[in-house]
């Protein structure tokens, strides 16, 4: 009889797979997730089943994070070179003809009996390749060994970019750059990148007028890449065209004033003023109803989010662990910021999802991915300090 009084309940069965949860980053998570239920409802009720959808991705999302987060970083890092060479081999299919799927005017994905976007693997891929590569030369680094993580980088994404998809180039270089920049990529490297950019930057503002003419070609750049740079440059040159996205947003976000029109008021949202308003424009249409009040609650509730998990990054035990962790979190920024950024008229329009808030289901399973190996790092440490 005692034998089955001393029977684990199962609580007691399950709880090592709830124990070493990182709970400020959960608690940033959840906030966050509710934020995005919110305003899904708001922008996307009357857009057929938007709402419920978007739910549904957040449980999958949910879903992935607890299993991941149930993975040691030693087991993750296993996955680390047949991921990246598995991405990069979809990559490379996606751009052979007859192999990739075009859809308004991108070749962007991969038909193997379900439809997927080779790209969104990369953003999860590059990271945990570099992290690897830093971790295997890990007290021997030279400068070869940059090159050859700066070749692992750019052939990815230079693929990403033929497809043509800026944004999901911009989010795969910013995670690898971040790796390189964290494995101790020295500032005298860093420092001329950043004043050329600079100066390229404000080339292109001061000479607006003459390199924005319809007839002027930019080198390496397609003409709507172009288009979107000299929209943004001066939005009214277009204002029902290619600037129209701009103008609604700035508008919406205007409008909205310190404490917004409230839940379910926005006008620009509800008569169809703002584009995209559950995916890539979703922002304007949170601030419009929660105005300055509720964006800087967004805001910070982004920046916890990015500080914790940069608390992870810095405590992590490994070289591999440290290096992935502060990939992840910089990506998370990444999102957000060129979210914002391209919303608010200061960015190009690339196509950059705001994370837990804008709809979308490939890249709500990336958040959801990123998020457990975050959870499985945070694990892992506190193992190694118990």
């Amino acid at each position: 009889m005692s034998a089955g009084f001393d029977r684990p309940s199962v609580w007691q069965r399950s709880r090592p797979l709830w124990t070493g949860f990182d709970v400020p980053l959960a608690c940033a998570t959840l906030l966050l997730a509710m934020a995005g239920l919110v305003t899904m409802y708001s922008a996307g009720f009357d857009h057929g089943t938007r709402f419920a959808d978007h739910g549904r991705n957040l449980l999958i999302a949910g879903c992935v994070l607890f299993i991941i987060a149930q993975v040691p970083p030693q087991q993750l890092m296993r996955f680390a070179v047949p991921l990246y060479f598995v991405g990069l081999a979809l990559l490379i299919a996606t751009a052979l003809p007859g192999l990739g799927v075009t859809k308004k005017g991108a070749t962007r994905w991969l038909n193997l009996g379900v439809t997927i976007q080779p790209s969104e693997i990369m953003k999860i891929a590059m990271p945990l390749m570099l992290a690897w590569w830093f971790q295997r030369r890990e007290g021997q680094l030279r400068a070869l060994d940059f090159l050859i993580a700066t070749m692992l980088l750019v052939v990815p994404v230079a693929f990403i970019v033929k497809q043509p998809d800026l944004g999901t180039a911009i989010l795969v270089l910013s995670a690898g750059l971040a790796v390189i920049f964290f494995a101790g990529l020295s500032w005298k490297l860093i420092v001329p990148v950043a004043v050329l950019g600079a100066m390229a930057i404000t080339a292109v503002i001061v000479s607006e007028d003459r390199i924005c003419q319809p007839e002027v070609k930019w080198p390496m750049l397609r003409d709507y890449q172009k288009n979107r740079i000299c929209t943004l440059l001066d939005p009214t040159t277009d204002p029902l065209g290619k600037g129209f996205h701009i103008i609604q947003g700035e508008i919406a976000i205007g409008s909205g004033g310190t404490t917004g029109k409230g839940f379910m008021k926005g006008t620009q949202t509800h008569l169809e003023f703002i584009p995209e308003r559950t995916t890539d424009f979703i922002f304007a249409a949170f601030s419009e109803e929660f105005g300055l009040v509720g964006c800087a609650g967004l805001v910070l509730g982004f920046v916890f989010l990015i500080f914790r998990g940069l608390m992870i990054a810095a405590e992590a035990p490994t070289v591999f662990t440290r290096l992935l962790a502060g990939a992840i979190t910089l990506g998370f920024f990444t999102y957000a910021f060129v979210n914002m950024g391209m919303v608010s008229g200061i960015l190009p329009v690339v196509g950059v999802p705001l994370p837990f808030i804008s709809y979308g289901g490939t890249a709500m399973v990336t958040l959801g991915l990123g998020l457990g190996i975050l959870m499985s790092i945070s694990k892992s440490r506190r193992l190694v300090q118990s």
